[in-house]
């Protein structure tokens, strides 16, 4: 199968936050606590026996939009402790590649910058399933709303954590 690749991101976001790099990854590289701050994912869940992040290791995703429901496959692409985290999503059980999430972390005064970065890879035949099983026609604005609600839960997390 011909997986498409989207050089330009769907959607991106920044959020400066009170937290050093390393608070800021173990959050965002622990998809269980992720779904805490999370706009459509309510729940993870590790799979083949892992139990934090490295590369290679995949966990499932559980979504919802309303009374839509739906689960994704995500494998862990990137995981360099304090700076990047990312992930490649799959429709399940089909394998359909959907996108890629990304977290970048940078230090700065006072703490550090995340920035949420997704990208579109799902085919285009396949869209229009996505949109009946998800009920989201515009996936990238999705995302991007998704992205900022993300970052602001996030950074009101950290920032409201005890040193």
């Amino acid at each position: 199968m011909r997986i498409p690749r989207f050089p330009e991101p769907a959607a991106v976001g920044t959020a400066a936050v009170r937290a050093t790099p390393a608070e800021a990854y173990r959050v965002v590289s622990d998809p269980p606590t992720m779904v805490r701050f999370a706009a459509e994912t309510y729940r993870a869940r590790w799979l083949d026996g892992a139990t934090t992040a490295a590369v290679g290791a995949r966990f499932l995703g559980y979504n919802r939009n309303g009374p839509r429901r739906w689960v994704t496959t995500c494998r862990i692409t990137d995981a360099q402790p304090g700076r990047r985290f990312a992930y490649e999503v799959e429709a399940t059980p089909l394998r359909i590649p959907i996108s890629r999430w990304q977290y970048d972390i940078e230090p700065a005064d006072g703490g550090c910058v995340i920035t949420e970065t997704s990208w579109l890879r799902v085919p285009l035949w396949f869209i229009p399933f996505a949109v009946a099983v998800t009920g989201v026609r515009d996936r990238a604005g999705a995302n991007d709303a998704h992205i900022r609600t993300t970052l602001d839960r996030v950074r009101t997390h950290l920032e409201a954590a005890p040193a």
